[in-house]
């Protein structure tokens, strides 16, 4: 199995890299992050990898991050959820970012991802909630191991639910939210909220 390759970029696509090593071009399927992340046609890079071995094909996808490609794993260790749909969440959501709404039960924001549906999204919460503490770093980390705290019916989640009616993302409700003194009452709670949410639109 290739665990990494490093070589001159030689091609980008919006979907796949082309990496050259030792005289071979090797086409890399990857998100919209890791191929933002990559420098101009002709520098070097490395990335992560993981093949897909099918019946019909052999596939390698590429990944910047050592998160990204755990986040993509757990992803396709999901029945229905395949190496192209995990690309596609990941694309549209950082692991960072991928955590913190399945941590908080947030089927809205996976779902803004190409060709994933409310059952696909709802199937992805269920199966990962206890495991992405797995992929979050740094302060999402934090965030995530908070959320998954908080006891339903807790102020914060009494609080997060009132952000959420209010047409706030619930991911960016949980997460201004899990940053709280979960002391603090839910009216404080929801004022808070409401200033921290409102200062980054």
């Amino acid at each position: 199995m290739i665990y990494s390759i490093k070589g001159t970029l030689t091609y980008m696509e919006p979907t796949f890299v082309v990496v050259e090593c030792g005289g071979v071009g090797f086409k890399c399927f990857a998100s919209t992050t890791t191929i933002t992340s990559l420098s101009t046609v002709g520098t070097e890079v490395q990335l992560l990898t993981y093949m897909s071995i099918r019946e019909d094909a052999m596939d390698l996808y590429g990944f910047s991050t050592q998160n990204e490609l755990e986040a993509f794993k757990l992803l396709i260790s999901i029945s229905g959820v395949g190496p192209k749909a995990a690309i596609s969440i990941l694309s549209a959501l950082s692991p960072d970012k991928l955590a913190i709404a399945v941590s908080c039960g947030d089927t809205k924001s996976i779902q803004a991802a190409q060709g994933i549906g409310k059952k696909t999204a709802e199937r992805i919460v269920l199966e990962l909630k206890d495991k992405m503490s797995l992929v979050a770093a740094g302060e999402s980390a934090t965030v995530v191991e908070n959320i998954q705290a908080s006891a339903v019916g807790s102020n914060s989640s009494e609080a997060i639910e009132v952000l959420v009616s209010l047409g706030f993302n619930q991911s960016d409700a949980a997460t201004v939210v899990s940053k709280l003194d979960p002391s603090m009452s839910v009216d404080d709670m929801i004022r808070k909220g409401l200033q921290a949410l409102s200062a980054n639109l």
